[in-house]
Order: C-alpha cells, then structure tokens, then sequence
C-alpha cells in the first residue's frame, strides 16, 4: 500500500479509521518556517465530523498532536510528524462487512488484495477519515504559501444538479477567498447553498446520499513551474487529488468542454501584462505542457455519492458465494462533498509548496537565450 505524496516535500499518511490514532509525517519541510497551531485546528474544524446538519454525526475534534519537527513553534528541518487520536469510533458496527462487501465500496476489492488481513473498521485505511492528516499537511502548507503571497480557496461547485457559479477564471479577490475559507458551506452565492443544502437532506431523508464537484483557484504561481509529461503540474495534482477517497474525475480549466470547441475558442491569447507574457483567458486552467502559465491554477474534482446508504442494496455473502440484501449500519455522511472542500484545498496547497521547491532547470547566472 502507497500512503506517500510529493517529490521534494514527503507526505506519509497512516493510520485506520478505527485505529488508536490517525497521522501524517512531513519530509522536506523548509527550516524557520512558522506554524500558527490555532490557525491549523481552524482550518481542521472545517473537515471534522459532526460539524454540519448535512455530514456524518460521528464527533471528533480532531485536533492534532504534533510529534517533532517544531521548535518554539517554527519547522527545525528535522520531519514533522503530527497524531489525531480516534475517540468517536463504533467497530461492531462493520462487523458484516468482512463477509458482506457493500456496493461502491473498496470492501470486495480489498478483501481480494489483503485476503482478509484488512482493516474493515469504518473503511480502514480506506476510509475519508484518512483526510485529516493530509489536511494537518496541507494547512502547513497554505500558511508558508501565504507568506509567499500564495492564496488557495475552493468552493462547492455542484452538488448533483444544483450549482454555484464557477471561479472566475482570471482570479476572485483576496476578501471572497476569506470569505469562502470561513463559511461553514463554502459556495459563492448563497442562494446556491441552500438549494444543496435541501438536496442534501432530501437524499438523506430518501436514505440515499449525492455527489458533487468542489471548484478549487491557486493564485499567486508564478509562470514555468512543474515539467513535462509525468512530472506536469496537472499530472502530479491529479495524482494527489485521486488519493482523495469519492474523486472519479479531475479537470483543469476548459476541461472536458474543450474536447467540444475548436482551436480558435480554446487557445489562450496572450498580451503583455506587467511587463510579461500572460495568458488573457486562462481557459488552459493555469497549465500549459505541464507547467504553469502564471494565470491562476483552476481545477475541479467530481466525488461520487458517499457508498453507504440507509436503503437495502444487493451484494453477496462471500462465505456461502450466494447473493444476498445489505443494510449498512454505522454514521456516514449523506454527501462528502461540503467536507471535501478544505481537503482540496489541502491537496493542491501540498502540490504548490512541492512545486516551489523544485530545483531550478537552468543553473543560476546561466545566460538566457532569446
């Protein structure tokens, strides 16, 4: 099992959903770095359980313990590593589970790799609970990207057919991404909200659950950073990105609806701003060949509905290899998706930080060629 993210930054996450604890150890940090402890709970609380009427109601503060690695409050060089303590953890109700996998679920598949020896407590290592340590990472990291002039903010773009409007290509102002950073349902029109927030609960009250889309926007870049083919910006944040529990799909900019328009409607000009090339539309989302433009880094995740549902569905006993009806016990979220915000954010703030650290391509002094 793959639990490590990052080139020049390491991020190792471990621990089961019902494990004592759940972590994370950060390598590659740069030395002298500070880090506000208040601000990192603030930015937790935005992912933590049984904080909204429309999330799971299992209760943890998730508050992180921090290891190693700080000395009077600021990084050492040395790698840091943090524990959030379980403590609102129900295991009897996953008993079946080991025999009964549930439908859209990586119960089957993991029983097929692991032969058993998994972890099938509230997912395991599986689970979305495993977003908490990434998000003890990537709040490290947006508050060296701050101090850098870095901003990172994402919204709910959808929730199944109801939608926000989209992030201005070309960058939002400072003041909307606070805002957004401290909403408890982070959307960009209010209206929007509350039309998710009905759809949320209706598929609740149904027994069912939905998906939805979280819109993210990186400002600040500047232009050339990342590499070609496997080391592009976008192929290594779709990485970090799908080893987000519920993301089917990742897009960058135009997207797929760049598939339906034609050269001249896609291209991005350019004119000079600032004394500089920049992009005028940004319909490339911030990356071209893999690198970035210096137009705003914007992306979009789609989350599958959450698989465990109230309503009856059909699976199979592994046991007696007959079919058989399921009914999933324990507290689950009816949709991820307004936690799944600050875990975006997370994941591309992680991204970004490796990104700056990368080693220059041309020696420094080198002669530029024209």
């Amino acid at each position: 099992m793959w639990s490590e993210l990052g080139n020049n930054l390491r991020v190792s996450v471990f621990g089961q959903s019902h494990s004592a604890a759940i972590g994370v150890c950060i390598d590659g940090l740069p030395a002298g770095e500070a880090v506000d402890m208040e601000a990192l709970d603030a930015f937790l609380r935005r992912r933590a359980p049984g904080r909204l009427d429309v999330s799971t109601p299992r209760k943890e503060p998730d508050s992180p313990r921090i290891l190693c690695g700080l000395v009077q409050g600021r990084t050492c060089g040395a790698p840091l590593a943090a524990v959030i303590e379980n403590t609102d953890t129900r295991s009897g109700d996953y008993d079946q589970l080991r025999d009964v996998p549930r439908p859209g679920h990586a119960d089957y598949t993991a029983q097929a790799r692991y032969r058993g020896f998994q972890d099938v407590r509230g997912g395991g290592h599986f689970s979305g609970r495993l977003t908490a340590p990434l998000c003890i990472a990537g709040g490290i990291c947006l508050q060296i990207l701050k101090r850098q002039g870095v901003e990172i903010a994402a919204h709910i773009r959808s929730v199944g057919r109801e939608e926000d409007r989209p992030f201005h290509p070309m960058g939002e102002q400072a003041q909307t991404l606070e805002q957004l950073r401290r909403a408890p349902f982070p959307v960009l029109e209010q209206k929007a909200g509350e039309r998710m927030r009905r759809r949320i609960l209706e598929a609740r009250e149904q027994g069912d659950s939905g998906g939805g889309v979280v819109e993210c926007l990186v400002q600040g870049l500047p232009a050339g950073l990342g590499g070609g083919m496997f080391g592009g910006v976008d192929s290594r944040l779709a990485a970090a990105l799908f080893g987000i529990p519920a993301v089917k799909g990742v897009e960058f900019g135009a997207g797929f609806e760049a598939a339906r328009m034609l050269g001249s409607e896609n291209n991005d000009p350019f004119r000079m701003a600032h004394g500089r090339p920049a992009p005028a539309a940004n319909r490339a989302g911030g990356v071209l060949g893999g690198l970035t433009t210096g137009a705003p880094l914007l992306f979009r995740a789609a989350f599958k509905p959450t698989p465990s549902i109230a309503r009856e569905q059909e699976s199979v006993s592994l046991s007696k290899g007959e079919d058989v009806p399921l009914r999933v016990q324990g507290r689950h979220d009816p949709c991820v998706v307004p936690r799944a915000v600050p875990v975006v954010e997370a994941a591309a703030a992680i991204l970004a930080l490796d990104l700056l650290l990368d080693p220059p391509a041309v020696l420094p002094g080198a002669p530029e060629r024209g």
